[in-house]
């Protein structure tokens, strides 16, 4: 029998600092269900600007930052813009039809597999 994969590791571009100074570069995400795409919809913070519809999403689906376990809406407006681009990517990535994208052995051919860079990935199991 497979199992499904659920949950996926990342490495941010630049990554989070927190209020101490630290820096979080690796995380995981983990699939979206129906509710994480229909309960942000009823927060007024996403009514008043569509735009902010990321933040609340990706808050709830990323389940660490680095040492970090509370990922909340602040963290998210926390990031950097490149690092919010690319977990919109990996965010499309993984939870799309079909199976998600194999990191392949080599830089160059990963770099035609994956909408992004593939040095920002972290290989599973290793952080």
């Amino acid at each position: 029998m497979t199992q499904l994969q659920t949950e996926f590791e990342f490495t941010l571009p630049r990554g989070y600092i927190d209020r101490d100074g630290n820096l979080h570069r690796t995380g995981i995400m983990r699939l979206a269900n129906a509710k994480d795409e229909i309960l942000p919809l009823q927060d007024p913070r996403v009514q008043r600007n569509e735009a902010y519809l990321i933040v609340i999403l990706l808050s709830r689906v990323i389940t660490r930052l680095g040492e970090l376990t509370d990922i909340n809406p602040a963290v998210i407006e926390g990031l950097f813009a490149s690092d919010l681009g690319y977990l919109q990517e990996f965010y499309n990535s993984i939870n799309s039809v079909g199976k998600p994208p194999a990191l392949p052995a080599d830089e160059e051919a990963a770099g035609e597999a994956l909408p992004f860079p593939a040095k920002w990935c972290a290989t599973p199991g290793k952080a």
